[in-house]
């Protein structure tokens, strides 16, 4: 890549759709770069890098607003602000990760009492669903008691 590149060519190569690349320049994640008169934008061979770098920190679970951060910050001169932002994000996915492992043991739980559920006319599953509030990890830690 020499010259610069139209947004269809600049979508396929950072593999992401034109109306991303549009998104994100209303986001200020990247630049829009003039229009020359009668002519089309053309994006510089960097702003491929710059997509792929935003698609690659989503992939890390960074939402845009901590992206735009990282890209102020793409120098790696304020590391201190750089490890804050990761942090932060990491706080998060571990708290997901740990909801994530409720949710499995209810699940694991409802589907266990499911199947062993023959003489039940309601399926515990459904009542589980629709009862309020919903079972804690506690509760399905313990078997339940026939109603």
């Amino acid at each position: 890549m020499n010259g610069p590149l139209r947004v269809g060519a600049l979508a396929r190569t950072a593999g992401v759709n034109v109306e991303t690349i549009r998104y994100y320049q209303r986001l200020g994640l990247i630049d829009t770069p003039e229009r020359p008169m009668g002519s089309q934008r053309g994006y510089p061979p960097a702003t491929v890098d710059r997509l792929k770098f935003i698609r690659r920190a989503q992939q890390l679970g960074f939402k845009l607003d901590e992206i735009a951060d990282l890209l102020k910050l793409e120098s790696g001169a304020d590391r201190a602000s750089i490890r804050r932002i990761a942090g932060t994000r990491l706080v998060e996915i571990r708290a997901r990760i740990a909801d994530l492992t409720r949710m499995e043991g209810m699940l694991a739980h409802l589907l266990d009492a499911c199947a062993h559920a023959s003489g039940r006319h309601h399926c515990p599953i459904i009542e589980a669903i629709t009862d309020s509030p919903p079972p804690t990890a506690h509760d399905c830690a313990k078997p339940k008691t026939k109603r």
